[in-house]
């Protein structure tokens, strides 16, 4: 991996380098963001660890969990899709323009940097939104526990956490801003660790202040997390970006009670765009609401367990993820220069990147659900009962695995070309209806699992969804070429998990069997896509041949 300006970004691929320096590039971005990625991953199951060892799964955590879902919302709506999906295309845009204009961008010159006027007129008027929407959900702590699980059985204790974990709506924005305006700048290091910071501060918080406060210690971890997340990465935003120019060109406009004839100038920023992204992030994460709702009824501990379970069977996702995170910016670019064949080139391949990704993890998963569980939970307050249920929902939650992934990778080319559309919310509102559907009707016969199927019938609809609707409306893809490839995974993926279980089952050891399963999976997975001729498997499979070759 190479450092780049001040160690904090790549190196750039040089305009005209080809796609060679691009592919380059983008391996070394995605290979720093997973990296750190799985950083905070793995902080987060220490988090969860703690969480369940320090207070077990019952009417405790469950109170907690439902205080978490305020956090959970804004980290989707703010960090992962909505700023990302509005910000890093008017940025992209912003320093296209500048580009093409040969503007310095600093801040002395005087004329009309795009990126430094995109500022201007975009984050004051962030910041005093986010300030507002976090006192509000303060003060709405009461209405939101009652909507949220209105049969919670210690109400009070989850509204004294919601209103600890409602200043993440301000530290999230700020943190997700930040992240959207790096990306666009090419600089990952810092937006890629600020989730290693945010458990950080969960956990340091959670054990210097349990005995004394209980899980509220939990929930204001979770508060001093998210300032963590903006100071990580201030130091480099301050950098990049032209912030003392933009400084004072809102200064000036603000004197003069205008902007240049009379309109903010916001690049591609407007209302009609920011609505159905806003929505269609809101709409995703309420897929946890209706499992919450429909959980609250059931016994003390069955939000627990589809928490825990949730958040280990979708570090797969996390993972895949970050590859259409790096190239976002890329196909941003790529459709605002009116290049469409790059930009369908570009996300066919990563569709089926994160589905090779998706799939391995989904297999994995269900093979060795109990093990992992047990390994990772069970202590303290944390019983087998607990365990035994965790684990059930797991496996279930790992049927939708790779409908979550595409989703997450889709929803990202849809708005690279900063053009309203509401496609995605229709999408989204069909499997949120399912979901719903299908989980007040399976919760009556098979508890938590029931709503886990239902979430995940519902995300893989949204998802074939997205796929017909991207080809159609925004980026030229050929569904059926990438369903084909996907559909190989999926036969590669069912082998790999019906070996790995297998194996799983033979020994009585959880590590041993994690362990065994960790090697079976992968390997009779590879084997699989080599043999169906998966295009991204073997083009993987080669390279990782040649550089062994050329290793002396």
């Amino acid at each position: 991996m190479s450092g780049g300006e001040a160690g904090g970004v790549l190196e750039r691929p040089a305009p005209g380098g080809g796609a060679d320096t691009s592919s380059r590039f983008v391996a070394r971005a995605a290979t720093l963001t997973a990296a750190l990625a799985a950083g905070g991953a793995l902080f987060g199951l220490l988090r969860d660890q703690m969480i369940a060892r320090l207070f077990g799964a019952d009417g405790a955590t469950d109170a907690f969990l439902v205080s978490w879902t305020l956090p959970e919302f804004a980290s989707t709506l703010l960090i992962e899709e909505a700023m990302a999906l509005v910000l890093v295309p008017a940025f992209s845009v912003a320093l296209a323009r500048r580009a093409a204009a040969g503007s310095g961008g600093t801040d002395e010159d005087p004329g009309p940097d795009p990126v430094r006027r995109l500022l201007a007129d975009s984050l004051p008027r962030v910041l005093l939104g986010l300030a507002v929407a976090a006192a509000l959900a303060a003060l709405a702590a009461p209405l939101l526990v009652r909507l949220l699980a209105p049969g919670l059985a210690d109400p009070a204790l989850a509204v004294d956490c919601t209103r600890l974990t409602a200043v993440t709506v301000l530290t999230f924005g700020i943190a997700g801003y930040f992240s959207a305006a790096l990306r666009a700048h090419r600089s990952y290091l810092a937006p890629a660790a600020i989730y290693i910071g945010y458990n950080i501060g969960i956990i340091a918080t959670a054990l210097a202040l349990h005995a004394r406060f209980g899980v509220r210690a939990a929930a204001l971890g979770v508060a001093v997390g998210g300032a963590l997340m903006v100071l990580l990465q201030l130091p480099f935003f301050l950098r990049e970006l032209p912030v003392r120019g933009a400084w004072a060109d809102w200064r000036a406009r603000r004197r003069t009670a205008a902007a240049p004839g009379g309109r903010p100038y916001v690049l591609g920023v407007t209302v009609a765009l920011v609505v159905p992204i806003a929505l269609f992030a809101i709409s995703r994460q309420a897929q946890v609401l209706v499992e919450r709702f429909l959980a609250s009824s059931l016994t003390p501990g069955a939000i627990s367990h589809l928490n825990y379970a949730q958040k280990v069977s979708q570090i797969p996702m996390v993972l895949a993820l970050m590859i259409p995170t790096v190239t976002l910016p890329l196909v941003a670019r790529a459709m605002a220069e009116g290049d469409t064949q790059g930009a369908r080139r570009r996300v066919e391949r990563d569709l089926l990147l994160v589905g090779i990704v998706a799939v391995l993890g989904a297999a994995y998963v269900m093979a060795c659900a109990p093990q992992l569980v047990q390994l990772l939970f069970q202590r303290g307050a944390f019983t087998a009962e607990a365990t035994a249920a965790t684990a059930e929902v797991m496996r279930v939650y790992a049927l939708g695995l790779l409908g979550h992934t595409l989703v997450g990778a889709l929803i990202r080319p849809f708005f690279s070309a900063a053009r309203p559309t509401w496609f995605p919310l229709a999408a989204m509102g069909v499997g949120l209806a399912i979901t719903v559907v299908a989980g007040a009707v399976a919760v009556r016969y098979w508890g938590a699992a029931g709503i886990a199927a239902a979430n995940a019938a519902g995300i893989t609809a949204t998802a074939l969804l997205l796929m017909r609707g991207l080809a159609g409306r925004v980026v030229p893809i050929d569904p059926a070429t990438v369903m084909a490839g996907l559909g190989r995974l999926l036969l590669s993926g069912l082998a790999a998990g019906a070996a790995g279980w297998a194996v799983a089952d033979a020994t009585g050891s959880p590590l041993l069997s994690a362990a065994l399963a960790a090697l079976a999976v992968p390997a009779v997975f590879t084997a699989g896509a080599w043999a169906l001729r998966v295009p991204e498997a073997v083009a993987l499979l080669s390279a990782a041949q040649r550089k062994l070759k050329a290793t002396p």
